[in-house]
């Protein structure tokens, strides 16, 4: 596709940000409507069930790597220049920091994506949890903490560019998306026996669609700008930060897909809630819980700088390239999430103020 009108009418930043609203938007009504969440999908197994979250999480991952991979084997994406695969991975960093992650979303009801959609509805505990995420985020990347998320990345670094496991195991680009159509076949049996509608089953895959989406517009972009653009798709570690930065600072011009990207995801949840009757105020319900909140965000907020990306950057946009440390972190996310969830919320009484906290 030639996106030339675009990048005259924009210029290449504008071009780009303009992408990341419309991707933004897609992404944003899909996970309201599908209620896409890690969270509450590792919590489901950890308890000993693939329900309805755990179906739902399973299909939108395994519909990425279908689109993403099928984009490879067509020729139509080349990820080679793509973050994940161009550049050395922090084995350390997905571990320790994935398993950060996982606490941090299980104490705080959500992952970044989610907090983001819930805050488009009304949810005032997802807000405030989403800008202590962002903050936290923006220190461990030039902060206070970043000193220790570079001291921990170095501890284990791949040799050369990060592993491509599709590469390693001999597997290559095809069965990539032989085991993309297992996945969303196994997806598909338990959301039926779940009883999960078809319109859900459809937002749920238009989570999936918009990582490919990123993708290739930024891949197709990448090659028709003069300007050097960054080859990549959804994530909300790096992207909140720059947002809040970018609202808290004078403007210096500029744009890039992420910019777009959170307010489109905004944008398109609070459109679906409105139209569906889903939007209304919700607030903390104590003291523990905003305590319980704010500390599992900004636990999210380092493990997602030290892993290389949140549940959505690592666990999906990463994992849909095979790129070793992207699996290495996704599996530290449902185990961070799973000992948390039995050492604090299985074992653990909950505080006053907690017990009759909602989900999210």
């Amino acid at each position: 596709m030639d996106w030339e009108f675009l990048t005259e009418w924009a210029g290449d930043g504008g071009a780009a940000a303009v992408g990341g609203l419309l991707i933004g938007l897609l992404y944003g009504a899909s996970a309201q409507r599908s209620r896409f969440c890690l969270r509450a999908a590792a919590v489901e197994f950890a308890r000993g069930a693939i329900g309805p979250r755990s179906s739902i999480w399973l299909l939108c991952f395994a519909t990425a790597i279908l689109w993403v991979q099928t984009g490879v084997a067509t020729g139509m994406l080349d990820l080679g220049e793509a973050r994940w695969l161009s550049s050395a991975g922090t084995i350390s960093g997905a571990l320790l920091g994935g398993l950060t992650f996982g606490a941090g979303m299980v104490l705080a009801r959500g992952c970044p994506g989610r907090l983001l959609v819930l805050a488009a509805t009304g949810n005032l505990r997802a807000l405030l949890s989403g800008l202590v995420f962002a903050v936290t985020a923006q220190m461990s990347l030039y902060g206070l903490l970043g000193p220790l998320r570079r001291e921990i990345s170095g501890w284990w670094v791949t040799t050369g560019p990060n592993p491509d496991l599709l590469a390693v195991t001999g597997l290559g680009t095809y069965g990539g998306v032989a085991l993309a159509i297992a996945a969303t076949m196994i997806a598909l049996y338990f959301a039926i026996r779940n009883r999960i509608t078809g319109f859900e089953l459809l937002a749920g895959c238009g989570v999936g669609f918009a990582v490919f989406l990123g993708w290739a517009f930024t891949y197709t972009l990448s090659s028709q700008t003069f300007d050097p653009t960054s080859v990549e798709s959804l994530t909300f570690s790096g992207p909140s930060a720059d947002v809040l930065m970018f609202t808290l600072t004078p403007f210096d011009g500029a744009w890039d897909f992420d910019i777009g990207l959170v307010p489109g995801v905004l944008i398109g949840a609070a459109i679906s809630a409105l139209i569906f009757g889903e939007w209304r105020w919700q607030g903390f319900e104590g003291a523990a819980n905003m305590r319980r909140y704010l500390i599992g965000a900004a636990l999210m907020g380092f493990g997602a700088m030290l892993a290389g990306g949140c549940a959505i950057g690592a666990g999906v946009t990463g994992g849909s390239t095979f790129a070793l440390t992207a699996w290495i972190a996704l599996c530290a996310f449902w185990a961070g999430a799973a000992a948390t969830d039995y050492l604090i919320d299985r074992r653990s009484p909950a505080p006053r103020g907690l017990a009759a906290t909602p989900a999210e």
